[in-house]
């Protein structure tokens, strides 16, 4: 059984979707493990992960008008503030959305579907660099 780790910065320019699976894939090409899992994590309270459709950029735009629908920026129901109008609603969509996903590794590459993407998804308006976890074991 192998352990590896690696890790990725993304930097964002702002809210929006980040596509990370060109290397996710190389790092698990590059791993010589044949069968495995690997895990993706993001150190961040107000970004998140996301596997969604990689064919049309509509799904993500109209997930993200979904998102700004049901926690809009300024909400006056949210008390935290310390960072703007955006902070506590990039917070909750963090806890609704997931900062941590799992890929499985078949064949020595990674097992996403035809139209399955991983992406960051920045919660924030402003530019963040952001950093992930790649953990994979396997043989």
């Amino acid at each position: 059984m192998q352990l590896l780790q690696d890790s990725l910065i993304v930097e964002t320019r702002g809210r929006g979707t980040y596509d990370i699976t060109g290397p996710i894939e190389r790092f698990i090409a590059g791993a010589g493990v044949e069968t495995g899992l690997c895990h993706v994590f993001i150190h961040h309270t107000s970004a998140s992960l996301m596997l969604c459709e990689n064919a049309d950029p509509d799904v993500r735009r109209d997930l993200e008008t979904f998102m700004a629908r049901l926690v809009p920026d300024g909400d006056p129901d949210f008390v935290h503030r310390d960072e703007g109008p955006d902070d506590m609603p990039a917070h909750v969509r963090t806890v609704l959305t997931q900062t941590g996903l799992s890929i499985p590794v078949v064949r020595g590459r990674s097992g996403l579907g035809t139209w399955q993407g991983v992406y960051v998804w920045e919660h924030r308006t402003a530019s963040h660099r952001r950093h992930i976890t790649l953990t994979l074991q396997g043989r």
